[in-house]
Order: C-alpha cells, then structure tokens, then sequence
C-alpha cells in the first residue's frame, strides 16, 4: 500500500489571480498576500527574462506565510544563451540575488531549450556546479530526447536532481518524475493548447491520483495561465488531493 507523500505543494507560475477566482481569495492586501492565503508555494517565472533588485526578492519573502515556499527558474542566459557552458558568472549573480529569498526559496529549476541536446562534459559539469553551490532541490526540465536515456537519468539521480515531470511531454518518459526520486516536480503547461488549455476535464482526477501515489515531496505548478486556467486548475486539484491520497491509505473493506 502505497503512502502520501511527506508534503504536496500545489500552485502556479507566479501568482496573478483571474477575475474568475477572485471570490476564492481574501479582499484585501497585496496580490501575491491574497495568492498565498490559498496556496502553499508559487513559481517564479521572471527570473528566466530578468535579474530582480535584492529588495524585490525580499519583499516577496515578507509578503508569505512562514510555511509557503518558491521555486524560481534560472535565467535564460544560463540556460538558453550559453547553453550551459561558461556560466560561473551569470550563475553566481542569479544566486546571489535569489538569497533576498531566504529558506523561503526551496527549489532552483533549470529549464533547458528543446535544442539542447544532452552532452555529459557540458551538462555535467554546470550540474555538478549547481549543487555545490545550492544544497537544497534542483528540478531540472530538458526538453530534447536526448535527455531520456539511462545516462542522463544516472546523472541527475547521482547529483539529487529531480527531472520534472511536464504535459506535454517531450518523450512519453518525460510525462513522469524522473531522475532524482526525493522530489516529484510535475509542471502543466496546458494541452491541446500550450499554456491555455485547462485539466478541468476529467485529468484532475488522474493527476490527483498519480500524486497520491508518490513516496516523497510533490510539487505540481501550473503553468497554462495564458487563458487564465491555472488557478482554476490548481484550486481544485488541491480539492482533489485529500480524498485521492486518503483512499490509497485506506485498507480493503472486510469480506464478509
């Protein structure tokens, strides 16, 4: 019999709430004081575009509860312009902003380019980096196939990276959590439509389900905001996760 997982975090990328929502969230302060009154962690998605003042990362960090927690993405010109290579500068910088955060920051994604093929002696060495110098999760998103094989799987294990698990997915293996199993970090951009389409059509209830199923941490973002879906999404997915995870607890009934 399978167990809940140790901790489910569900939310979305950033914080904005829709008109639509609005009623399931408190009236009154700050956007992201009203997201977090409802949710437990929120991802952050403009660092990929652009650094952040010091003051604004710890602005964000005074504006949550104690218990809610981040991720936030590396910057595109780590991950998109040098391509993992040659990144102890920009790399240092990011880090060093993203600290106005505080414990509150607990995991760094890593979103590769659908170009980026996996080659060891460039992925290797800018992982291993990372994690000497960031000792809490890594959630790594490749995109090319290449990445879906044992020895990218092997590496990322090897170094506590967890690889996330995405709708659409690249691969079909890519659809699950992979590498690094002490974390499940699934993101849902939206499909048929990348980032508009909603899960409110019966998918909920499966990705309720296969969260229940995980041993360790879970985090599930969504992502498909473009038409205002992911809030919608992530509320009651959040509806869905007790009752889903409390019958994979419960026992068989009886026989009579």
């Amino acid at each position: 019999m399978l167990e809940r997982p140790s901790e489910v975090r569900i939310g979305t990328a950033g914080w904005s709430i829709p008109a639509q929502a609005a009623p399931h969230f408190p009236g009154a302060g700050t956007v992201l004081e009203r997201y977090a009154a409802r949710f437990n962690c929120a991802e952050i998605n403009s660092s990929f575009h652009r650094g952040h003042r010091s003051e604004t990362w710890r602005r964000w960090a005074d504006s949550v509860p104690e218990h809610f927690r981040f991720s936030a993405k590396l910057s595109k010109e780590i991950t998109h312009r040098r391509r993992l290579a040659d990144c102890a500068e920009p790399l240092a910088a990011a880090l060093a902003e993203m600290a106005g955060l505080g414990p509150r920051l607990e995991i760094l994604l890593v979103q590769l380019p659908p170009s980026l093929a996996f080659e060891p002696d460039v992925a290797g060495p800018f992982l291993a980096g990372l994690r000497g110098r960031w000792d809490r999760s890594i959630a790594c998103e490749p995109r090319h196939p290449s990445w879906f094989g044992d020895e990218p799987e092997a590496m990322l294990a090897a170094l506590r990276i967890a690889r996330v698990a995405a709708d659409p997915a690249p691969v079909p293996a890519g659809a699950d959590p992979g590498g690094w199993r002490g974390l499940a970090y699934f993101r849902l951009h939206g499909s048929p439509v990348a980032y508009r389409s909603s899960y409110d059509d019966g998918r909920l209830e499966a990705y309720a389900a296969r969260i229940a199923a995980q041993r360790g941490p879970v985090w599930c973002i969504f992502d498909n905001t473009a038409a205002a879906a992911a809030t919608g999404d992530a509320l009651k997915l959040g509806r869905l996760i007790r009752p889903a995870a409390a019958a994979r607890r419960s026992p068989p009934p009886a026989r009579p």
